[in-house]
């Protein structure tokens, strides 16, 4: 019966803190590979999104994709949108 108790503590304790600035992109500073190894969860302004690419709590910003459109490298253009940004761990 105690045995499932002390499992859950023990796997949020494996987990990374999550940063205050977090990107998808391998190349960007920002990138933390180690968070990646769990699933992640954005919730902005109340809604949880998945097509996030970057994130900054602190500024209450994220990117996300502009539509399909692409530039010159292929890498999708990203849109800036402002408001209240919650970042964790499903």
């Amino acid at each position: 019966m105690t045995d499932t108790a002390p499992a859950t503590p023990a796997a949020a304790s494996e987990r990374p803190a999550l940063p205050d600035h977090l990107s998808v992109d391998p190349r960007s500073p920002h990138h933390v590979a180690a968070v990646f190894q769990h699933d992640i969860g954005i919730r902005f302004n109340g809604k949880d999104r998945t097509d996030v690419e970057e994130y900054c709590v602190s500024e209450g910003w994220v990117k996300v994709p502009a539509g399909k459109t692409v530039d010159r490298k292929g890498h999708p253009l990203m849109i800036k949108l402002k408001g209240k940004v919650e970042a964790f761990y499903k």
